[in-house]
């Protein structure tokens, strides 16, 4: 088993945790996220875990296999792209995903990574707009954090 943690910081903030089983075994990620807008906001795994300019320098998605933009349910889908997260606009919105894709394992672990949290929804590359197929039009960097190993 692996765990991993992500503490997010910026106008948006709150922790996330990662765990997986086994390396064939899908990655559980809950936790929650404070100061978001009521509606959907776009969560995804970026390339870098460098924050030495705010979100903007964890790059783009991660996408190691030079994939269009898509759903977690997607097979034509960046590694990173979780979708969207829920937010009710007065409370603490809790994260919850399930996804097989991501790993916390071998080469394309999301260990070092930066989770980011964006202002808009992630049109989920369906949008037609011209960032659709790359970054789902998902808006401004908001809250973001690079995700390390935790304690079993």
């Amino acid at each position: 088993m692996v765990k991993a943690v992500c503490v997010i910081n910026g106008d948006a903030k709150g922790t996330v945790f990662f765990e997986q089983e086994t390396s064939e075994a899908p990655v559980k990620v809950t936790g929650e996220v404070l100061g978001l807008a009521k509606g959907l906001h776009g969560f995804h795994v970026h390339e870098f875990g460098d924050n030495t300019n705010g979100c903007m320098s964890s790059g783009p998605h991660f996408n190691p296999r030079n994939k269009e933009h898509g759903a977690p349910t997607d097979e034509n889908r960046h590694l990173g792209d979780l979708g969207n997260i829920q937010a009710a606009g007065d409370s603490p919105t809790a994260v919850s995903i399930t996804d097989s894709k991501i790993t916390l394992f071998g080469a394309d672990s999301i260990i070092g990574r930066t989770v980011v949290v964006h202002a808009d929804a992630d049109d989920l590359g369906k949008g037609g707009h011209e960032l659709s197929k790359t970054t789902g039009n998902a808006g401004a960097r908001i809250g973001c954090g690079v995700i390390g190993i935790a304690k079993i």
